[in-house]
């Protein structure tokens, strides 16, 4: 890996599980950054702004900024403005972000108001039978669909919880609609991370605990991929996942060893 320049590092079952540092991850993370590589946590997390992720990672230690964090809502909103500009656009989704949606034109969904694209981020309790009909209503007449992603579960600390993908899939099958996935696993987020970074896909590692969305999505873009086993990893997934990691540690804080074995 002498070419390496810069590592992406999902945050969720990555970096901590419920917002508390897994073991060994914040000392690894500032290993990567005492190397001189360029870091970029990219993240589909739909339930906090920018600002208040790396915040809430600053003061659990981490070595991060607002700024070296990339999130599937402010993908969005770029995908929105070159795709949909002016757009009305009804958003669902459990968590204010609406911060990392500045330009985005978001209108109150009550029902009668006309929607050209609706917008799906994370999962919770607002994703009730009457929201999500009205989602496939407004499909009905003819809106688009955007996804921030299609994770289907998530880790916390209370076990696997039920993401936005499986009521995506849903209702592309009922409305007879394909969503456009701006987060991982789309390619234009990892091309977003990489220009951010400014280094290309040869000189840049990913490291996720979504073997799909994280680790072989970032391989099919050039990007090294590089999963661990905490989060929602399960030796099942990997088993039936569509090819095959770059490489497989235990957890985030095996990076250092892998990338700097002289150290």
């Amino acid at each position: 890996m002498d070419a390496l320049r810069a590592v992406l590092i999902d945050v969720d079952g990555v970096l901590t599980v419920s917002w508390k540092p897994l073991p060994g991850a914040v000392e690894a993370l500032r290993t990567v950054r005492e190397a001189g590589l360029g870091v970029a946590l990219v993240t589909n997390t739909t339930s906090r702004t920018r600002a208040s992720i790396a915040r809430t990672l600053a003061e659990a230690g981490f070595p991060v900024a607002a700024e070296d964090i990339l999130t599937a809502p402010a993908v969005t909103a770029a995908h929105l403005a070159e795709r949909y500009p002016g757009a009305r656009c009804a958003l669902l989704n459990s968590g204010d972000v609406r911060e990392d949606l500045a330009g985005v034109t978001l209108v109150d969904d009550d029902g009668d108001v006309d929607v050209d694209v609706v917008v799906l981020g994370g999962a919770g309790p607002e994703f009730g039978y009457a929201a999500l009909d009205r989602v496939f209503g407004h499909l009905q007449r003819g809106a688009r669909l955007v996804a921030m992603h299609r994770n289907l579960y998530w880790r916390t600390e209370a076990g696997m919880r039920l993401d936005s993908g499986a009521f995506v899939a849903g209702l592309e099958a009922a409305a007879r609609v394909e969503a456009e996935v701006t987060g991982k696993p789309s390619a234009a987020f990892f091309a977003a991370a990489l220009a951010r970074l400014g280094v290309t896909a040869r000189e840049a590692l990913m490291v996720g605990d979504d073997v799909e969305s994280d680790v072989l999505a970032a391989q099919r873009a050039g990007i090294t991929g590089v999963l661990v086993r905490t989060g929602k990893f399960r030796p099942e997934t990997l088993r039936a996942a569509d090819g095959t990691p770059d490489h497989v540690v235990d957890s985030f804080a095996d990076l250092p060893e892998l990338l700097l074995p002289t150290r």
